[in-house]
């Protein structure tokens, strides 16, 4: 399996996607034949640049032909040929703008033309002659964006209007770097914790701290820190594609690394780069163990020690008639001497809201720890097989086509036992006698 891993030390703003994944392999026609299936007076300009001694690629959007206002880039100065400036609006509700327009203390009002709708730029994308694949993953990052922005002001989400986030700069930064994602064709997502910047910025909504308003919201149940530079890191729309890509969060997973890229912002403070790094690899459980399956599992675990073991029992039986993977219950020593029951639960990834609600309501339990692990699976089928006791479901495990092993379903072999009035033993010999043969 492909992956990928985000390192966010410096922050992500829509650039640096795009500029990590042109350093990182993907050819740069692809970006381009995005941006013109756009048809809204779009390209890119792309340059290599030095990030603190880093080389990185540098993506500047030209709106026909002139680079685009930096709106995704709040807390980056305009390249040094650009005019400094700001711009004030009034505010709106309807209205939304992205922070950070201030430079240097100057501030230019200038008028803007009506912002785009979500629906707008839902029918731009969805006109666009794009592969469906980069339209749901572009479609996705928007409407993320409009559910944070409905949120913080209250409205629904189709009166929203963007200013800045749906400038031209931003529609290209998210569905051209959508159409780089796609083409990577990466299985898993990784990210390291999530470097927002701090200080305060300036926005149509006022003075906030970092981040800003719209970025917090789509930042929810992320791992985010402050560190190193006072200025907004962390911009909406890089917040919002990680939040599209739903990457697993934490150290680098165990990997085989073949592209490394580098997408710089376009502030450039001394020793510190301002870079987004982009790590892509095959699995190296795939490469080391190619002969077994790989998947991922959720662990609910809780310690009880004022839980019968009729309740236990009770427990068990209705996690796994909820679809729980598997239960294992273990004896343990807890506070002062006290015996007790380290109850685990495996279940699939997005499920454990329902075994935790179990858990909190028949036990004793006051916390639940939880953790995401994968783990190496042999193939498994169930054969039915044909015994002088009657047919028999057996579990087979295989790897590569070859048979690992070979397990009688229990409560068949009960039945075919207490029908026929033989030992139990003998049901499950003859089940496993008819499986070898068949396997």
């Amino acid at each position: 399996m492909r992956l990928a891993y985000l390192e966010c030390f410096a922050g992500a703003a829509g650039d640096m996607f795009l500029g990590a994944l042109l350093d990182a392999g993907v050819p740069a026609a692809v970006l381009e034949d995005t941006v013109r299936a756009l048809n809204i007076g779009a390209s890119l300009r792309i340059e290599k640049v030095d990030r603190s001694g880093i080389s990185a690629t540098k993506v500047y959007v030209l709106d026909h032909g002139r680079i685009a206002e930096d709106s995704d880039d709040p807390s980056h100065i305009e390249p040094p040929h650009q005019q400094e400036h700001t711009h004030t609006h009034a505010p709106s509700t309807q209205h939304l703008h992205k922070a950070g327009h201030h430079h240097n203390g100057h501030t230019v009002s200038e008028k803007h033309t009506h912002g785009r709708s979500l629906t707008e730029i839902r029918t731009l994308i969805s006109n666009a002659s794009l592969d469906s694949r980069v339209q749901r993953l572009a479609l996705r990052t928007f409407e993320l964006l409009g559910a944070a922005e409905a949120k913080i002001h209250n409205v629904p989400v189709d009166e929203i209007h963007f200013h800045e986030v749906g400038a031209v700069d931003a529609i290209v930064d998210i569905v051209a770097s959508c159409a780089g994602i796609v083409h990577l064709n990466i299985g898993h997502w990784y990210s390291s914790p999530l470097n927002v910047g701090g200080g305060m910025i300036d926005c149509a909504h006022g003075r906030f701290p970092v981040p800003a308003p719209a970025t917090a919201e789509l930042l929810r149940d992320m791992p985010t820190y402050s560190a190193h530079i006072q200025k907004e890191l962390l911009t909406p729309t890089g917040a919002a594609l990680l939040r599209a890509l739903e990457p697993t969060f934490g150290p680098q997973p165990a990997m085989c690394v073949d592209r490394i890229g580098y997408g710089a912002g376009t502030r450039n403070p001394k020793g510190f780069p301002n870079v987004l790094r982009l790590i892509v690899g095959e699995s190296a459980a795939e490469q080391f163990v190619s002969s077994h399956l790989t998947d991922e599992v959720t662990v609910l675990e809780t310690a009880l020690d004022d839980c019968s073991p009729q309740i236990l029992a009770y427990v068990s039986e209705q996690a796994l008639a909820l679809g729980a993977l598997d239960i294992m219950l273990a004896p343990v020593q807890m506070k002062k001497g006290r015996p007790g029951t380290l109850f685990t639960l495996l279940c699939t990834p997005g499920t454990e809201s329902t075994f935790a609600d179990l858990l909190f309501r028949e036990t004793s339990t006051l916390g639940i720890r939880t953790r995401r692990e994968s783990r190496l699976i042999l193939a498994r089928e169930i054969l039915t097989v044909a015994t002088p006791f009657g047919p028999i479901r057996v579990k087979r495990a295989s790897s590569d086509g070859e048979t690992r092993n070979l397990a009688p379903e229990f409560e068949d072999c009960r039945a075919a036992a207490e029908k026929h009035n033989v030992a139990l033993k003998e049901v499950q010999q003859a089940a496993l006698r008819a499986a070898a043969e068949n396997s």
